[in-house]
């Protein structure tokens, strides 16, 4: 080091930690991407614990408020949200499953001219809301959860006032979300200030059907997931602020995806005081 002060020798080193810092954070952030971007992992983390706690009995002799999570897989991505912010460790929780392809109704109207004819054994023998219903009884709080189609999101209203719900207890219901088209490839050749703006647009009908539900619920009931998550245009980040893939294959979420969706659920109405 002949020639060279120490304070050279110092800001030398501190240059090169500086220049190498960057491309160690650009590594960690595509290695997270493709990790994230795992479509058979992310569909195992999605249900993998909102299963351990299917049809869980409520407990009568534990004094915490009884939660219940009703729906499809979007129900198992609100359970997540939900674990990632720690917001259920003060309740009881059980789930019930009730498939996309089945959807959620409660009435007399005959319905089956809606499920595909492929579907009907697979809904026939699989959960419902008459079957739910008891449980539903028993719970301080519900939510529904779903990719809501047209036909019940029509009949929405006619399904909540089936289930004779007592006017202490708390009904949520969440709208579709949808993030687009997941293209991991093309995102590991773009920067990550390009990243931090990306947006995919929603399709029509997801809008469409969540602006029913939000004139028929009221604000007080009905949770715009979509609008929370993606502001009021028409499309949705696919990343979070700290850059990490929201959404594995466009409708559900990856581990960042739900702690940072639950965040911001939570600090908005109605899911602000529903768990307080």
């Amino acid at each position: 080091m002949k020639g060279i002060s120490i304070k050279q020798a110092v800001l030398g080193c501190l240059l090169s930690i500086w220049m190498v810092l960057p491309v160690q954070a650009n590594d960690d952030l595509r290695a997270a991407l493709l990790k994230d971007a795992d479509t058979e992992a992310g569909g195992e983390y999605v249900r993998a614990e909102f299963l351990k706690a299917v049809k869980k009995p409520f407990d009568s002799k534990d004094a915490r408020k009884k939660v219940l999570l009703v729906g499809d897989s979007h129900a198992q991505d609100l359970f997540n949200a939900l674990r990632e912010n720690e917001h259920l460790k003060n309740y009881q929780l059980s789930v019930r499953y009730i498939p996309t392809r089945c959807q959620m109704y409660l009435g007399n109207e005959d319905v089956s001219a809606f499920i595909k004819p492929s579907d009907a054994s697979m809904c026939s023998s699989s959960d419902n809301l008459s079957q739910a219903k008891q449980q539903i009884e028993q719970a301080d709080i519900v939510f529904l959860a779903a990719s809501w189609q047209t036909w019940s999101a029509e009949r929405l209203p006619e399904t909540l006032n089936n289930l004779n719900l007592r006017p202490e207890q708390k009904l949520l219901v969440l709208g579709r979300k949808s993030f687009g088209k997941i293209n991991a490839r093309s995102y590991l050749r773009q920067s990550e200030a390009e990243w931090a703006n990306l947006r995919n647009p929603i399709d029509e009908q997801q809008a469409v059907i969540n602006a029913s539900l939000r004139k028929v619920l009221g604000a007080q009931v009905f949770v715009d997931i979509h609008e929370i998550l993606c502001g009021q245009g028409t499309t949705c980040p696919i990343f979070t602020p700290d850059l990490r893939l929201i959404s594995f294959d466009g409708g559900h979420f990856t581990p960042a995806g739900a702690k940072y969706a639950g965040k911001l659920l939570f600090e908005r109405e109605p899911l602000r005081s529903a768990l307080p």
